[in-house]
């Protein structure tokens, strides 16, 4: 089990999502050029690789404008196709709207959650928002995805892995039919 299947409130948002024909993703960082764009691209594989794609919708923002238009950092690019991932999203911003057309908005750290919560614009619209790390399954040190872009390769190796694994776990979760087993 992982953390975010003890989170009340989250349940309640998976059992919702998993009656739904749909459901709508955004990952949250800082400049959706690192951790964001590659949560993305780890979750886009492996709904296909499970043949479930017709029925997500995945996107990244960042809570920052500086770098909107851009592709993600080209280290993680390097790093991302080294396991079979190519990152072609365009950087942007998360907007008011994405409130309303997204069911999750997951954040990568606790700056960026409180970031999220203070864009907000309404209760229901916090209650989309989670942490990656509630889908964390392995024992790790981290209760946050930390941001590689200081780091040297194996910040980003890191944060695939820390990705790879919340991602499983939220698909998991999401599509189980029997969410406490």
């Amino acid at each position: 089990m992982i953390p975010a299947e003890n989170n009340i409130k989250f349940r309640q948002i998976a059992e919702k999502l998993r009656q739904k024909g749909k459901i709508r993703v955004l990952f949250v960082c800082l400049g959706n050029i690192c951790r964001s764009p590659a949560a993305e691209g780890v979750l886009q594989a492996i709904v296909d690789e499970h043949d479930d794609a017709a029925r997500w919708t995945i996107d990244s923002a960042g809570t920052g404008n500086y770098h909107i238009g851009d592709l993600p950092d080209r280290r993680m690019r390097v790093h991302a196709r080294h396991r079979g991932l190519e990152l072609t999203h365009r950087c942007r911003q998360i907007t008011p709207s994405d409130f309303e057309d997204f069911d999750l908005i997951i954040g990568m750290d606790a700056q960026n959650l409180r970031n999220l919560h203070n864009m907000a614009p309404s209760p229901q619209a916090e209650d989309k928002i989670m942490a990656m790390a509630d889908f964390f399954s392995i024992a790790t040190r981290y209760d946050y995805v930390p941001d590689p872009y200081y780091s040297g390769a194996e910040g980003f190796e890191l944060v695939l892995d820390l990705l790879e694994d919340a991602c499983s776990g939220l698909l998991e979760t999401l599509t189980s039919s029997n969410p406490d087993s």
